[in-house]
Parts: C-alpha cells; structure tokens; sequence
C-alpha cells in the first residue's frame, strides 16, 4: 500500500492574457465533457511547448557539434 500525502498546491500567479475568440472556442470544445478547466489546459499546452521548444534546441546544438 502506498502511503498517503496531502498534495501541495504549487504557487501560482494571475497573469491576464487575451485570447482570440477562435481559440477560446476551440479549447472549450476540447474540454467540454471532461474535468478538466481552462485555465488547467492552458497550463499544460505551455509546458508541452515549453518541453518541444527545449528539445529543438537541445536537437539543434547536437548538430552544430
């Protein structure tokens, strides 16, 4: 059995960003059904571009060694 913790809440800050209409709609359309917020899928789509964005970069050092 593994052993309970009570997850911590990561900090967090309130950054107010515009998005176009079209986006709004599209990600809203992807969550509708599920548990999952705006805000939630927002953060997750940043950090998978955050990660590509780092591997590209890593991919092109290695080449230019």
């Amino acid at each position: 059995m593994r052993d309970f913790h009570i997850p911590k809440i990561p900090a967090t800050t309130n950054k107010s960003i515009r998005f176009p209409n079209d986006v709004i709609d599209k990600v809203e359309e992807a969550i509708r059904g599920t548990d999952c917020t705006f805000s939630a899928f927002v953060v997750e789509a940043v950090r998978v571009a955050l990660e590509n964005l780092q591997e590209q970069k890593e991919r092109a050092q290695q080449e230019n060694e």
